[in-house]
């Protein structure tokens, strides 16, 4: 049976926060208030749209107004690939993965027209059987009906899936569903994300090795 590979998306597969700042500063310089660093808003990525935006606000001791969140996902979205590059070695490792039997799919938290938008602009679309975004299901990461509604989608098992990510949600989501998960160190997330985790993997290979081990193949 072929093997899965869920995959997260921003910090993991890409690094997208060059586009992420950007689109926040323009959406707090709009409210008046001062912009963040890349670092700060790294530090901020990984639960979705309006939780970044919700912390943006509340690290300038506000809340957000009702149009906060619908402008910063419009804005972004139209610039979602401006500077967000793959991390080096991506594209290479995913065509590698593919042609050996690896079902590929992304499993991230950033809305999907945002996500596929991205992934097309990267020409990495064409390597995926599916997109489930953050807006796709009616959970999302940490919930592992996420992770299980995109496997479902890619036509992948539990069993024969490994789940890629940088961030305590994708472990979390991964446990829950029944399917071993590989924390990459090079994202977003803390270290101290990686507990729970099958595996951790510093650089590509490292990674691809893991998810080999952890799922072995079954001719």
């Amino acid at each position: 049976m072929a093997r899965t590979l869920l995959l997260d998306l921003d910090g993991t597969l890409v690094d997208t926060v060059p586009d992420l700042a950007t689109a926040l500063n323009r959406l707090m310089r709009s409210r008046g208030l001062a912009p963040f660093g890349h670092a700060e808003t790294a530090a901020m990525v990984g639960d979705g749209v309006a939780v970044l935006v919700g912390r943006a606000f509340a690290a300038r001791g506000l809340t957000p107004d009702e149009r906060a969140v619908a402008d910063f996902a419009g804005d972004y979205g139209r610039h979602a690939a401006d500077e967000s590059r793959p991390y080096p070695g991506v594209p290479e490792l995913l065509r590698e993965l593919a042609a050996e039997g690896w079902r590929l799919a992304v499993c991230t938290n950033k809305p999907e027209a945002a996500a596929r938008a991205l992934l097309e602009a990267l020409d990495l679309m064409k390597l995926l059987r599916a997109v489930g975004g953050g807006d796709s299901f009616p959970v999302r990461k940490p919930d592992p009906a996420h992770l299980l509604a995109t496997l479902a989608a890619a036509g992948g098992t539990p069993d024969r899936t490994v789940m890629i990510g940088d961030h305590a949600n994708d472990v979390v989501a991964a446990r829950g569903a029944g399917v071993k998960s590989v924390f990459v160190t090079w994202g977003y997330g803390p270290m101290a994300m990686a507990e729970g985790a099958d595996a951790v993997a510093a650089t590509l290979p490292e990674m691809a090795e893991a998810a080999r081990r952890l799922v072995p193949f079954d001719p």
